[in-house]
């Protein structure tokens, strides 16, 4: 999944969230409607527009969500699956801060996909392993 996640991001066609979101759809770790998770997903790139959260973590969010979410399961169980995301991600790089993360590159400048290319993908690394090993 990283890898079709990745690609897609470098491509330039689809923003961190968006190419988790499709990755994920295609492999098959979620089933919901493709075309309309990207296009929420979108909201969702460059830290919501605005250097929040990482959209390579508010997708796989998302992806956690339609999997797992509340006419499934409790809310209990919900909320301990996203802590668990946000906490392995955090293992690895220390903060989920779009901001923090991409410190040092300009939006537009094209090195930072390339340096954010590594978020995308323990981001699907990390969801990947969850929803296999919680399904």
């Amino acid at each position: 999944m990283k890898n079709k996640a990745v690609e897609y991001f470098l491509s330039g066609g689809y923003s961190c969230s968006e190419a988790v979101i499709k990755a994920a759809t295609e492999e098959g770790l979620i089933d919901e409607n493709p075309e309309m998770l990207i296009k929420i997903a979108s909201a969702f790139s460059g830290g919501m527009a605005s250097g929040c959260v990482c959209g390579a973590v508010s997708a796989s969010q998302i992806c956690i969500g339609a999997k797992y979410g509340r006419s499934d399961v409790s809310g209990e169980k919900i909320g301990n699956l996203s802590a668990e995301l946000v906490s392995r991600f955090k293992e690895k790089h220390r903060a989920t801060c779009c901001k923090f993360l991409s410190r040092g590159f300009e939006h537009a400048d094209p090195k930072r996909k390339i340096h954010c290319q590594k978020f995308v993908a323990d981001a699907c690394d990390i969801l990947e392993d969850m929803i296999k090993n919680k399904s």
